[in-house]
This record gives C-alpha cells, sequence and structure tokens, in this order.
C-alpha cells in the first residue's frame, strides 16, 4: 500500500524539513496519487477541485525541479486570474522556505507593466502569472522559455472557457521540447483532451473522487414556475437559512450584476464579482467577503475561482450548471477540510434533465422540495459582523500586520479595542484594509486617522465597495 507520509518520497531533505514545519506530514488524496509521478520526471493530467492540495502537489514537483545555481526562468505556472495566481505564489514561496534564494515571480494582468519589466530584467527562477500578460512579456521579448523545464497549467479548464487558447498556444510553441507538462483541471472538457493529445508526453491521467465528499454537504433542491421566480426564491431561501457567509454562483456577468444589484436594493448584504470588473474593484471586493464585511457574494464561476475563503456556510445555484462536476466544484466551497457544509439549488422545469444527470453521476436520488412559505420568515437579514476600512498605506511604505494592530489597540483618545475586535489585515504595495467589528468602526477609524503608524500620519476610510 502507498504511504501517504511525505518523507516516503524522493524529495530532497530541505524540501521535506520545511513540509514539516509547515505541519504537512500527510499528503492529501491528490498529493499522494500525483506527486510520485511528477518527481519521476512524468507529464500529469489531474483531476482535482480547488481545495484539494494540488497547489502543493505541482509546486513540490517544480521546486524538486529547480536548479537553483542556474538563475534562468525554469518554471511557468499559468492560471486563469490573478487572485488564484496571487495565492499560488505564495504557496509557491511558503513550500520553497527551506531552500535558498529561490525567486518567484507574478505577472498578471491589472497591475502596472513597468515594475515586472523591471523584475524580469532581474530574473527569475519560476514564474506564476495570467496567460494574457504572459503573452504580452513573450511577444515583446521580455519573458525567455529557454530554459524552462516545467510547465503548470492550473485551472486549466478555466483558462480556456475564458478565451486563453491564443495565449496557450503561443506558450506551447516557445517552451523547449522536453519539457515536463503538469495539467492540473477541475473538469475534463473536450478541448484538455485536445491539449493533451497535441503537447503531452504519454500523460498519466488521476483523478480525486468529488462524489465521497459531496456526502458531507448537505443539499436542497426548489423548483420555481418561471426563471421570473428565481429572485424571489432565493431572497426566500436566504432568509430561512440566513447564512453569515455565502455565494450566489450565476451563469452570466450581466445576470450576477442584476441579481445583486437587487438583493441590494431589497436590504441585502452583497456585492457582485464577474470579469466586467476593474482589478481595483475586484481586489477590495474579495478582501470584503473574505474578511466577513460582507455576507453575500454573487458571482460567476470563472470569477468564483481562487477564491481564498476559509469559512464558508453556504453555497446558492441561481441555476443548476449543465455538468455535474461543476456542481461539485461550486458546493464544494463550503464544507471544506472535512467539515460539513450547505447548498441550495433552484431550478425550473426545464432543468430536470440535469437533475436526472446529477442523480446519475451522485448514484443516488434527489428530492425536490417546497420552498419554504415567506410569511414563516424573519425578514430582516443579518447584517455582516465587520466593516472594512482602508489605509492608504502599504508593503512599499515597510508597514507590516502587527503596526495596524498595534495602532488600533494603543491607549489613544480615550478609546479601548482589543485584539479580538479586529479582523482580517490585508497588506498590499500602497493600501492595506483592515477589517473590524462593526460596531467600534467609527472608534478605529478615529484612532488612525488621528494617529500615527510607523511615526507618521496615514489617510484612512471606511469602505463599502
Amino acid at each position: 500500500m502507498q504511504s501517504d507520509q511525505f518523507s516516503s518520497l524522493t524529495l530532497d531533505k530541505a524540501l521535506i524539513s520545511n513540509l514539516s514545519s509547515l505541519g504537512y506530514h500527510q499528503m492529501t488524496p491528490i498529493q499522494q496519487q500525483s506527486l510520485p509521478l511528477i518527481l519521476n520526471g512524468q507529464d500529469v493530467i489531474a483531476q482535482a477541485k480547488t481545495g484539494s492540495g494540488k497547489t502543493a502537489a505541482f509546486g513540490l514537483g517544480l521546486l524538486q525541479n529547480l536548479q537553483v545555481k542556474k538563475f534562468r526562468v525554469q518554471t511557468l505556472v499559468l492560471c486563469p486570474t490573478r487572485e488564484l495566481a496571487d495565492q499560488v505564489a505564495k504557496e509557491i514561496r511558503r513550500l520553497a522556505r527551506g531552500v535558498h534564494n529561490v525567486k518567484v515571480l507574478t505577472l498578471c494582468g491589472g497591475t502596472p507593466m513597468g515594475p515586472q519589466i523591471g523584475s524580469l530584467e532581474h530574473g527569475a527562477h519560476i514564474i506564476v502569472g495570467t496567460p494574457g500578460r504572459v503573452e504580452d512579456h513573450l511577444n515583446r521579448g521580455r519573458l525567455n522559455l529557454d530554459d524552462l523545464n516545467t510547465l503548470v497549467l492550473d485551472e486549466a479548464d478555466r483558462m480556456l472557457e475564458m478565451g486563453f487558447q491564443s495565449a496557450l498556444d503561443l506558450v506551447f510553441s516557445l517552451r523547449p521540447e522536453k519539457v515536463q507538462t503538469l495539467l492540473f483541471s477541475a473538469t475534463f472538457a473536450d478541448k484538455i483532451q485536445q491539449i493533451s493529445q497535441r503537447f503531452m508526453q504519454n500523460p498519466q491521467m488521476v483523478k480525486v473522487e468529488s462524489k465521497a465528499e459531496s456526502n458531507k454537504i448537505e443539499q436542497h433542491f426548489y423548483q420555481v414556475a418561471t426563471e421570473k421566480d428565481r429572485l424571489n426564491a432565493l431572497q426566500i431561501l436566504l432568509q430561512k437559512f440566513n447564512p453569515e457567509s455565502s455565494i450566489v454562483f450565476c451563469t452570466t456577468k450581466k445576470e450576477t450584476q442584476s441579481v445583486a444589484d437587487q438583493l441590494t436594493y431589497n436590504g441585502f448584504n452583497c456585492l457582485a464579482l464577474h470579469g466586467d470588473l476593474e482589478q481595483k474593484d475586484r481586489e477590495r471586493r474579495l478582501v470584503m467577503f473574505s474578511n466577513k464585511s460582507i455576507s453575500i457574494l454573487v458571482a460567476t464561476d470563472v470569477a468564483a475561482r481562487g477564491l481564498d475563503i476559509e469559512k464558508l456556510d453556504m453555497v446558492f445555484n441561481y441555476q443548476l450548471s449543465k455538468e455535474p462536476e461543476v456542481h461539485l466544484h461550486r458546493i464544494g466551497r463550503t464544507g471544506r477540510a472535512g467539515s460539513s457544509g450547505l447548498a441550495a439549488s433552484i431550478l425550473v422545469e426545464n432543468e430536470i434533465h440535469r437533475i436526472i444527470k446529477l442523480e446519475d453521476y451522485l448514484k443516488q436520488s434527489i428530492k425536490i422540495e417546497a420552498l419554504p412559505d415567506p410569511t414563516d420568515l424573519n425578514k430582516a437579514f443579518a447584517k455582516a459582523p465587520m466593516a472594512t476600512l482602508q489605509i492608504d498605506a502599504g508593503k512599499k511604505q515597510k508597514i507590516r500586520a502587527g503596526d495596524i494592530l498595534g495602532a488600533l489597540t494603543s491607549k489613544d483618545y480615550g478609546v479601548t479595542i482589543k485584539g479580538t475586535q479586529i479582523g482580517k489585515i490585508n497588506l498590499f504595495d500602497l493600501k492595506s484594509f483592515v477589517a473590524v467589528e462593526r460596531k467600534i468602526a467609527d472608534a478605529a477609524l478615529k484612532k488612525l486617522t488621528h494617529g500615527k503608524l510607523k511615526g507618521r500620519s496615514i489617510k484612512a476610510r471606511y469602505i463599502n465597495a
């Protein structure tokens, strides 16, 4: 029987030691199945959902393959969104702590080009980026793939859905002939098969079943008469379950914005997340949702990829997805790390065939329930427990999370704020965000605007979106 211990792998001692310090001892199923193949130098196609440990699987593989003394780009990891790219780069840096002088560079759209050009000129071992921005750097001759030994496509199905085929074709055309290619995807679309046939050498297939995990998620299905009844049904369900944190999945960007606008108008605490938003707005909304300043995030499947949400109480499907695998990927965002979860799906009569398809996939029957009587429900939807303050200073000003925490918990201005009343602190290059309990938001803002941070005055403000 194959061991599930990292120590059983042919990994460098520095990587094994660092894994122990990070608390990583036992491999997840996707790591146990894929890592031996990856470390053996084989091309791998792995099907696994977000939260399965896939980043550590390919991250350890590419670090084992790295020649640190050779200061050239040896690994390229492509991700569909900037948020996922940032998350992947962060995890690779954590995994590489035991190896000296490993440089990881992110190349993503929505950020200034100048600093990226400068960083490329200084060199890097590992590039993590979005296809569009990587394509731009390749076309302009700023990025060289001649020394590449590992190519990773993370969330490959979503990159293809988002129209990045030309960027992927360019990367494949410029890579050396002998490159280990690792393809991770939540679903196996036809285009995934085409990529494997055209660009991969005898790829080994690895699949981690999501069916058992779905049993930990309590699912409810509700049928409504017409498309126009969906919004009313969603509002009834939000009132019935009253989750502190939930995602509502919609099919299109237009519908996502429309549903969010209607919910907001009707008093629900929510924001939309889709591809038409500017990067700064997307960034801010993700921060607010992850720190519990917003209760409901209405999102498309693509926009929701790569979300780093520690605890999500519930998932709502405004419509059923066409494919069972996508349905499981959606609801799998609740009930993470072995905990129980909750999901509710709304359907109309012409979607019954999707229920049948899902039943066949899960090998279990699905009960369609009647909507609760709205007269029996509490009309007041709970406000998000936290509020977000933006500080106009960040990493470039040498601001640390401890500095912000210290400023807020100081005994200045006759206001006492406890550390337990302060939530997540997110640091960016030129700004920072801090979540505080909603009831002390005004006091926290007063402390920041009237006090000093690292010996100097700063600007801060309360943000809604």
